[in-house]
């Protein structure tokens, strides 16, 4: 049955649940967490890391649930920002969308410096003529591929994102795949102990270390939930691929750790990197002859998946907020044919262009890339943590005939502790032993956060004291409101 849509609404039953479940997937970066993200653990869990990503897999999945829960009962474009304000209060959810829509506008950014700062590097090591800093080119170019698929609206972009996801992922088992069989005997289940761990962070403490900094590799399995009004189903569709992007990926995680680990050596785990001989690259380099070449383009496919699926998640929140004030209306207007929010898509390429080339060249492209990763871990833990408590919030106050002491009560609440290492960890609050202080410029995201949040609050003083209808509508627009509460919504 063809789908149905007014002028000013997203294409409703565009996507099915294969494509909300690889934007989740994307939006993770499972090639660049792989080769990237993981092995940043490795120098405090040693060869105990496939234990560690354990830990922060089930910390995620509390998370996943708890989001899970909240988009069966409300499907919306708004996302995070519309479970925080049914479940907590309509200024929380303003302020998660103040902050949310600003990192996932930053994502990106992110992605394109990586991309750019990646592929120079491996063409210098390949052709010395090359100037190893003329990273910008490439940045360029991958902001103009996104740009252009999301222009073609969520089929194109759930599409692209579907075929790049699956690449990668299917790279990276195959080279896990060969690991294991060239690990030949060394291959061990030890390494899901603590027995490995270097002195330093001997015992349980290493791999509590090694999960807070693997579960920047999970970031992003909640990116499903604002195509909720683009997708068939959407309350069971959301549910089933937040949650089952988080599990399936954890597994694909766990499996590629786990292959690295024995071939290096558990003992030896803690030296393992993002470049080098130690590193997949440079074991495929060094044992699989060419293989490196797909790792390499595994690894600029992620990049190029993850921005893309960063531009879905920017421009529908930005949608979401348009259609009700809170942004300026004109984040709401949609292509005529492709049903694709044409403002915010052109915004968000201005945005990465800029930010990408200025952050780049005032520091460099890899200093800059750990800047904005640690902005949006700040943001996005947070949100994480607020949202469990929606969750609790949500099924206490509207649902209690279905509230389910396990699901709404204990995995909320275990989510919410779970992620609060993390939290002191991308903040550089030395609580923890393995935590230090950050060094400049990373230590600016926390003030930039800060500074951010600040104008977020100021403006919604302004909001709530003239336009309150408009912070209380985060809350109330979604696919199941009522038309009288879909009038109050966008009352001006």
């Amino acid at each position: 049955m063809a789908s149905t849509t007014s002028s000013s609404e997203l294409e409703h039953g565009a996507i099915g649940l294969r494509d909300v479940l690889f934007q989740s997937i994307t939006a993770m970066a499972p090639g660049a967490a792989i080769a990237a993200s993981i092995p940043a653990g490795a120098a405090f869990a040693g060869g105990a890391l496939p234990l560690a990503v354990i830990v922060a897999m089930v910390a995620c999945l509390f998370a996943a649930s708890s989001i899970g829960e909240l988009a069966s009962h409300l499907p919306a474009a708004g996302g995070v920002a519309t479970y925080s304000s049914r479940g907590l209060h309509p200024m929380v959810g303003f302020l998660v969308a103040w902050g949310y829509v600003f990192v996932e506008a930053l994502v990106p950014t992110l992605l394109l410096l990586q991309l750019g700062f990646t592929t120079a590097s491996t063409v210098h090591s390949e052709w010395s003529g090359y100037p190893a800093d003329l990273w910008w080119p490439w940045a360029v170019l991958g902001a103009i591929l996104i740009a252009t698929v999301a222009f073609f609206g969520a089929k194109a972009s759930a599409k692209f994102g579907t075929i790049l996801g699956a690449f990668e992922i299917i790279v990276f088992v195959i080279l896990a795949i060969l690991f294991i069989g060239k690990a030949g005997s060394h291959n061990t289940l030890s390494v899901f102990g603590t027995s490995h761990t270097p002195k330093a962070y001997a015992g349980i403490s290493g791999v509590i270390a090694g999960s807070v900094y693997t579960i920047l590799a999970f970031s992003g399995f909640e990116a499903a939930a604002p195509l909720a009004e683009e997708a068939k189903d959407p309350r069971r569709t959301i549910r089933r691929a937040i949650v089952g992007a988080t599990l399936a990926i954890g597994v694909i995680y766990i499996f590629t750790t786990y292959a690295a680990d024995v071939l290096v050596g558990p003992d030896k785990f803690a030296s393992f990197g993002t470049e080098g001989a130690n590193s997949w690259e440079g074991i495929a380099r060094a044992s699989f002859g060419l293989y490196w070449v797909l790792v390499f383009f595994a690894i600029i496919n992620s990049t190029v998946a993850n921005a893309n699926a960063g531009l879905a998640v920017s421009t529908r929140m930005a949608f979401a907020l348009g259609r009700i004030g809170v942004l300026p209306t004109s984040f709401a207007r949609l292509h005529p044919k492709h049903r694709s929010p044409v403002v915010g898509i052109a915004v968000q390429f201005a945005i990465a262009i800029i930010a990408t080339l200025v952050l780049g060249f005032a520091y460099n492209p890899v200093t800059a890339f750990v800047l904005v990763a640690t902005i949006i871990v700040i943001v996005v833990v947070i949100v994480y943590i607020v949202v469990n408590a929606a969750c609790i919030g949500f099924f206490l106050r509207f649902e209690r005939g279905h509230f389910h002491w396990l699901r709404h009560g204990v995995v909320p609440t275990l989510g919410i502790i779970a992620f609060i290492p993390a939290l002191l960890t991308s903040a550089g609050i030395p609580v923890f032993s393995f935590v230090t202080p950050l060094s400049a410029p990373i230590s600016y995201a926390g003030p930039i956060v800060a500074g951010w949040m600040v104008i977020g609050v100021a403006y919604l003083v302004y909001l709530w004291t003239r336009h309150r209808s408009r912070v209380v509508a985060t809350g109330l627009v979604h696919l199941d409101a009522e038309p009288d509460q879909l009038a109050e919504a966008v009352e001006r």
